[in-house]
């Protein structure tokens, strides 16, 4: 049985699901079917199973079948961002199941980050009663969103346990400015053919928030009015054809993260809260990162 030879361990809303699909694309490389399957993200054998949740990568078996169909390709990967974040476990967990693994994270300036994944949470009706400002008051203590920007401690911890040679750290700015080359770099990375150009015209989880957030939360939520509408349509309907209407609905509620843009206020504090962990991270993987801190 293959396993990874690579992983993408971060960062959650920094285009990783682009690269995800970006690397699909290139025939020397096998990705895992399942993105994010977060089986190294914390020891499954000491967590009791949940059998509400049969799907889950909770077993070294299940994670091992995601790479079943492995053929002659040369470079085999999953991405995961939460690697990243949970640094400790993860490094440990990576060290015992895949040693000789490369490791690949993406940076985007923290504020953006914490912004987009607000309106990620807002659009799956996630905290919907708890602003941005109210996460930065609880700066690190409590809120997810906030914790998951600091990442000078995390890369420097996995810089440590495998040294330089096996993490390559990007910026999302890079991606966004030239995603071809970032991509040919990561092939050449992953050791695969680099002069394959992948097309990069589509762009993959784009950040959008809700019209109508009522709307959202009835289509997104279980709730009586969502509940009723199904059981009248499991009769009339099947499945796949209730799904897409369900989605089309989401998509028509839905409009460009633009019209929810991050306040010079809340950006403000988010520099400040942010500004030490910048200065030691560019540092630590030699990238000017003076326009994070504008």
């Amino acid at each position: 049985m293959r396993l990874p030879t690579f992983l993408i361990i971060g960062v959650q809303k920094a285009g990783t699901t682009s690269i995800y699909e970006y690397l699909r694309q290139h025939p020397q490389v096998y990705m895992s079917p399942v993105k994010e399957t977060n089986f190294l993200e914390k020891d499954w054998s000491k967590i009791p199973p949940n059998p509400r949740k049969k799907k889950k990568i909770d077993t070294f078996e299940k994670y091992c079948q995601l790479f079943q169909n492995v053929t002659d390709e040369i470079a085999i990967g999953e991405a995961s961002p939460n690697y990243l974040f949970h640094y400790q476990s993860s490094a440990e967990l990576i060290q015992h199941y895949l040693p000789q693994a490369k490791m690949i994270a993406i940076l985007r300036n923290p504020s953006e980050r914490a912004h987009s994944d607000y309106l990620m949470h807002i659009r799956e009706g996630i905290n919907e009663g708890i602003s941005l400002a109210e996460q930065i008051k609880l700066r690190a203590n409590s809120s997810f969103t906030i914790r998951k920007g600091f990442y000078y401690t995390p890369i420097k911890h996995y810089y440590e346990t495998f040294g330089r040679e096996k993490i390559k750290v990007y910026l999302y700015e890079d991606l966004c400015n030239n995603p071809v080359a970032l991509m040919q770099d990561m092939y050449q990375f992953i050791g695969v053919d680099d002069n394959f150009c992948p097309d990069t015209a589509k762009k993959y989880q784009v950040a959008q928030v809700p019209k109508v957030k009522l709307v959202n939360t009835i289509l997104r939520k279980q709730n009586l009015p969502r509940t009723i509408v199904a059981s009248v349509l499991r009769y009339l309907l099947p499945l796949t054809l209730r799904q897409s209407i369900r989605s089309r609905l989401i998509k028509l509620n839905s409009t460009n993260k633009t019209q929810a843009p991050l306040s010079p206020e809340d950006r403000q504090q988010l520099v400040a809260l942010y500004r030490e962990d910048i200065l030691q991270l560019q540092d630590l993987i030699h990238r000017d990162l003076s326009s994070w801190l504008s």
